[in-house]
């Protein structure tokens, strides 16, 4: 009778913990969608000025916008596709799909610097007079703008990658639209217009930098590397510190999707009796490290003596 209450109440709070993400996923694309639209807004009122005032600094800041929207609309498509329940072709359902999306955000960033970097250079060679109020006033709108989603993306973004790429975005917008605020004053007070391509430089080295990390991340889970912040041999070495655990060997970390983590594992344990409960105690651990979907087979000494044999 305990038995079967225990594992009914073990099986409630999962699902309780299941709704939650749900809701709490729900929740994350609605946020998302108020930030794109808003993004977007932006993006359409800063090329404009950005064309009619001949602002290079300004339309690389909407170029860097266009692509931080871009990162959103592949977060909330991430968001929708982990939900997206395995079938017989996808047996772990799109889940990867997330990674491959960072994957190619980053690649998109990069093709966005290369474009900013060739136009600057080219102002250098013929600098153009420049209204600085105008695009004072247009990045403060950017920044406004910009500084509100990152606050709004500031809490979904420790757990996953893709909200943790676009927050990241996010963030160095709303310093890149400082700095564009800033060069829009010292045009106005100074008429340095060479001022204008320097900073659509320095924006593309913020992408650079920030998209570095993203590129090289997304690249090793790509590749079934073991996640961020996972060391195999700490994870190895407590399930060894479990009862009744005798050796870890076959181990396998990687990631099914920018926010779950997947294990094999075969596990050599003193008594075969204890097997349910080593494996119970193995998962609880695991847990604990980050590690949800846990696939582990057990074996006694007799086992790999037979084999040994």
């Amino acid at each position: 009778m305990n038995h079967e209450h225990h594992h009914h109440h073990d099986h409630h709070q999962g699902h309780h913990h299941h709704h939650h993400v749900a809701a709490d996923n729900g929740q994350m694309r609605k946020v998302l969608w108020v930030a794109i639209l808003l993004n977007l807004l932006f993006v359409g009122v800063e090329a404009g000025v950005g064309i009619w005032q001949n602002s290079l600094s300004l339309l690389s800041d909407a170029g860097h916008n266009l692509s931080d929207v871009f990162s959103l609309v592949l977060v909330v498509v991430g968001l929708r596709l982990v939900q997206v329940h395995s079938n017989s072709h996808y047996t772990y359902g799109y889940k990867k799909s997330t990674i491959l999306i960072s994957l190619a955000n980053a690649i998109l960033l990069l093709v966005a610097v290369g474009v900013i970097i060739a136009e600057s250079v080219r102002k250098f060679r013929e600098p153009v007079a420049i209204d600085g109020s105008v695009i004072s006033w247009t990045a403060g709108i950017g920044i406004l703008i910009n500084g509100l989603t990152t606050i709004l993306l500031m809490r979904g973004q420790k757990n996953d990658l893709n909200i943790r790429g676009a927050f990241l975005h996010m963030a160095a917008d709303t310093l890149v639209s400082v700095g564009v605020v800033i060069s829009g004053i010292v045009i106005m007070h100074t008429g340095w217009f060479v001022i204008d391509p320097i900073i659509s430089i320095v924006i593309a080295i913020v992408i650079l930098v920030s998209t570095w990390e993203l590129l090289r991340d997304s690249m090793r889970l790509a590749l079934d590397g073991v996640p961020e912040g996972i060391e195999v041999e700490e994870v190895a070495e407590a399930m060894r510190h479990a009862d009744h655990v005798a050796g870890v060997h076959h181990l396998h970390i990687w990631a099914m999707s920018t926010t779950e983590n997947a294990l094999t594992a075969h596990v050599v344990i003193d008594n075969e009796h204890e097997a349910s409960s080593v494996r119970k105690a193995l998962k609880e651990i695991l847990r604990a490290k980050g590690i949800t979907h846990a696939t582990i087979e057990i074996e006694t000494d007799d086992d790999c003596c037979d084999q040994s044999c």
